[in-house]
């Protein structure tokens, strides 16, 4: 009889987990929604389209991006922020540890693509808004980024201001925004326009602004609201500013690989 020990059955190789019946519920509802958008004719834009543009990324993160519209390379795609801004967008999250397609779903306020990139028009956002309110219940997100102006406009109806605006979280309330962190960000195409990345440029204040969302996403929960800084229109509340304006702490400068 041999001295040997007795083989070890080989360990099985290790098996995904099987997703929830909630996720491939929520994946089937976000298939319906996306065949929704496709057939939609509310308003002109369905003329001119070549997709409808509905999302991008893992409807599961605790994050969600609301951008304005589709641009030429999105209407060609079908898939929102992928062109010239959205792969700077992709690198500044990138630059703050959060990956677009894993940590983050990414959609627009509207689906279609308006003609010559020219900024959507009321009718157009109201025709779009069901489908907007519709991924933000199902995907059910805890921190959304609003990207620009028109996001602004289009989900907390707050017209102009961005830059005064920017980087500060907002307590949700209404229609599927309640118990939700809202923070207006700096369109990629602006930083685009204006690529200083020297301490107090946009792009470094859209730096600082998504440290601060990857700082809150690791807190793992809300944090307790502050008394607002000031008085505004919207129903919503201010909760902080990041970074607080005119401060004079000194902050790391932008990583040098940020530029298109």
């Amino acid at each position: 009889m041999s001295d040997l020990p007795a083989s070890t059955p080989a360990s099985p190789p290790p098996v995904a987990p099987a997703a929830t019946a909630a996720q491939t519920g929520q994946e089937q509802a976000l298939r319906a929604l996306a065949q929704e958008c496709g057939a939609c004719q509310a308003c002109g834009l369905a003329q001119g389209r070549q997709h409808v543009v509905v999302s991008r990324g893992n409807p599961w993160a605790p994050l969600l991006l609301i951008g304005e519209a589709p641009g030429a390379q999105e209407d060609a795609q079908g898939l929102p922020f992928v062109g010239r801004a959205g792969q700077l967008l992709d690198r500044m999250l990138e630059s703050v540890g959060i990956d677009s397609e894993r940590d983050a779903y990414i959609c627009n306020v509207i689906k279609c693509r308006p003609p010559d990139n020219r900024r959507p028009t009321p009718a157009e956002i109201a025709a779009c808004r069901p489908f907007l309110l519709r991924q933000i219940a199902l995907v059910n997100p805890r921190v959304i980024l609003l990207v620009g102006a028109t996001a602004l406009e289009g989900v907390l109806a707050i017209k102009g201001g961005i830059t005064r605006l920017r980087g500060q979280w907002r307590s949700g309330e209404g229609e599927g925004l309640e118990g939700r962190l809202l923070m207006p960000i700096l369109h990629p195409s602006y930083l685009l326009r204006n690529p200083s990345r020297e301490q107090g440029s946009p792009k470094w204040h859209t730096w600082q602004d998504l440290k601060e969302v990857r700082r809150r996403l690791e807190e793992g929960s809300g944090p307790t609201p502050a008394s607002p800084a000031r008085a505004h229109s919207s129903q919503d509340t201010i909760i902080s500013a990041a970074p607080p304006p005119g401060s004079n702490v000194q902050q790391p400068s932008l990583p040098l690989d940020l530029d298109l």
